[in-house]
């Protein structure tokens, strides 16, 4: 017998996709493998199913994979293909969005930041550096994809090509077409490609290329009509697509929390269907920025550790009103599926966590860089230290004394993200990209002035995209060039995962520190969760009071950020997966500005 043949297509007569011979329109929903733990991927998806969704859109972030360079990683929760094999199973079809960029809020668009290291680069453009980076990404990625492109039997019924190249500064359709050609040659000639940018002929200029299908982006509440009008003007015929239709928006740090109501989406959503036209919703659920994942936006502002999104499922998986006000316009247009929809997961409270400290960053130097500084006369950046998240140490010796409160300044804003500046390990206060320049400080000649850089997120949209990280230019006190650096490239999840506990107690140290700061410090705690109680452990989150900002770690695995003095996020959601219930939990917080703990 004669299985029917599977295949995808666009006809252009009719102003539709055609799947296996039929018309078919798609209401798709993004949900990014990375930032949702693998151990809930299958509730999110079938959350998703049981909304009337025949499709899920995600992206894949190239530096996920490849952090550094030539080692490529797709285990655990970075398990692309067995992701896909889940969204099958669930019944949904894939849409890939494969890049090389992405965007997404994500740590430089996607792009890994040793790419960096030819500082001339020019990326995403067809400069050749770039170029043979992204050949050889996609002879790894690309091939692994293929099994899954649904006329191979796979749930991939479509490919994006680049994210929204409209809107960046390059317009390089060598770029383009060197990628159209990448993709055909790895994923063959059925498969759909495409291209996604602002619903916009401005967009579409440079972001649209002959042979890839150009669908467009635009938000709730608008002008339905003029936005396809824009898709037209690229694509005269075929079907109608908006990629990303918006039911939310994302955060920056110090800015309110983004909230769109469910009825303004409700409303644009069935303007959309009514017309058959195939939508996409970004975010379905949003998730989680995990460790140091989040991106950040010019003028500089990085993006908070969740990214809920306001979406219809909450950063934990959460069934909100915005999802059953949705739910309720897709069947209207799509048959919902029988049985029931798995329920929001428990929370439990686990109360207090009493945390006490391990030492300050600098008296436990040793373990946080064991192979010791890197001398240069002038700083180095994270690349060119090949350290490409986290934090770095940069040392010198005051060369004066510093009696009277003296100027150190960072003249060209070279201070990429966030310097947290100690004298003789007393914290003296915080210089900060774009917002503090300069600070006083005081302190005797020779001894040590400690400058702890934070990456607070690579830029992931428009042309600042090659977003250097460490001191990015000389610092001055008192105008004078501070020179003769030793810089400690700082692996502090390797220190949390291994041998920072157990410290001896350090000798106290004397003096008065005249403001509210302390010098970066590590303190640990365990959280026991008790036995014998059924389901435990259960998601909880967790908050900071009294805490300012940092880093938290729990049984080694990296939550995230946390900045409660500036907000909008003030608790920090915490997946069942990292708990244990067998032995207490190890919980480890890098405070870098200031603590309850008086001791």
């Amino acid at each position: 017998q004669n299985m029917p043949q599977r295949t995808f297509g666009i006809d252009y007569d009719c102003n539709c996709f055609v799947k296996d011979g039929h018309p078919f329109r798609y209401i798709s929903g993004s949900i990014h493998y990375s930032r949702v733990p693998r151990y809930y991927w299958k509730d999110r998806l079938l959350k998703m199913r049981m909304a009337g969704l025949d499709a899920i859109q995600t992206y894949v972030p190239w530096n996920y994979h490849e952090t550094q360079m030539g080692v490529y990683d797709f285990s655990g929760d970075r398990d692309l293909e067995y992701f896909l094999q889940l969204a099958d199973e669930t019944g949904l079809l894939v849409i890939l969005r494969a890049g090389p960029y992405i965007c997404a809020e994500w740590d430089m668009g996607g792009l890994p930041a040793w790419l960096l290291e030819k500082e001339s680069i020019v990326l995403r453009s067809s400069d050749s550096d770039y170029l043979a980076a992204v050949e050889k990404w996609m002879g790894v990625l690309l091939p692994k994809m293929k099994p899954h492109l649904y006329q191979n039997g796979g749930p991939i019924i479509m490919v994006q090509v680049e994210n929204e190249y409209g809107s960046y500064f390059a317009c390089d359709y060598d770029y383009l077409r060197s990628l159209q050609k990448l993709f055909r040659q790895h994923l063959g000639d059925e498969v759909v490609l495409f291209t996604t940018d602002g619903a916009s002929q401005f967009h579409l200029r440079c972001g649209a290329l002959q042979g890839l299908y150009a669908t467009v982006d635009f938000a709730p509440g608008g002008n339905v009509t003029a936005a396809f009008l824009a898709q037209r003007s690229s694509e005269p015929t075929g079907p109608l697509v908006n990629s990303e239709f918006y039911t939310g928006w994302l955060d920056h740090w110090g800015h309110r929390h983004s909230v769109v109501p469910a009825q303004t989406i409700a409303k644009t959503l069935n303007e959309i269907l009514a017309r058959g036209a195939n939508v996409n919703l970004y975010m379905f659920i949003g998730g989680t920025n995990f460790a140091y994942w989040n991106g950040a936006n010019m003028p500089y502002m990085p993006q908070p550790t969740s990214y809920d999104y306001d979406a219809p499922l909450s950063e934990a998986g959460d069934l909100t009103e915005k999802y059953f006000a949705l739910r309720e316009v897709i069947g209207m247009y799509n048959r919902l599926p029988e049985g029931l929809i798995p329920p929001t997961t428990a929370k439990f409270a686990y109360g207090k966590v009493r945390l006490q400290k391990v030492g300050t960053v600098v008296e436990v130097l040793d373990r946080l860089s064991p192979a010791g500084p890197v001398k240069s006369t002038y700083p180095l950046t994270f690349v060119q230290l090949k350290q490409y998240f986290g934090f770095v140490l940069y040392r010198t010796k005051l060369p004066k004394n510093c009696t009277e409160p003296t100027q150190l300044s960072s003249p060209l804003n070279g201070v990429h993200d966030r310097a947290y500046v100690s004298v003789d390990g007393v914290l003296q206060g915080v210089l900060e990209r774009d917002k503090s320049l300069t600070i006083n400080i005081t302190g005797k000649a020779g001894v040590n002035l400690d400058i702890l850089v934070e990456n607070m997120g690579r830029v992931n949209f428009g042309r600042y995209n090659n977003d250097f990280k460490g001191l990015m230019s000389n610092l001055t006190l008192d105008q004078d060039i501070l020179v003769e650096w030793e810089i400690y490239p700082l692996d502090m999840d390797g220190a949390v995962n291994h041998s920072i506990h157990g410290y001896p107690d350090r000798p106290k140290r004397s003096g008065g520190n005249p403001l509210n700061y302390e010098a970066p410090a590590f303190y640990t705690g365990t959280l026991s969760i008790p036995g014998g109680i059924p389901d435990l452990p259960q998601d909880t989150y967790v908050e900071f009071p009294g805490w300012t900002k940092g880093q938290i770690w729990i049984n080694g695995f990296n939550l995230g950020r946390y900045w409660p003095v500036r907000g909008p996020q003030l608790t920090l959601f915490v997946p069942r997966n990292i708990l244990v219930s067998s032995v207490p939990n190890n919980v480890t917080v890098l405070e870098l500005e200031h603590s309850p703990c008086s001791t």
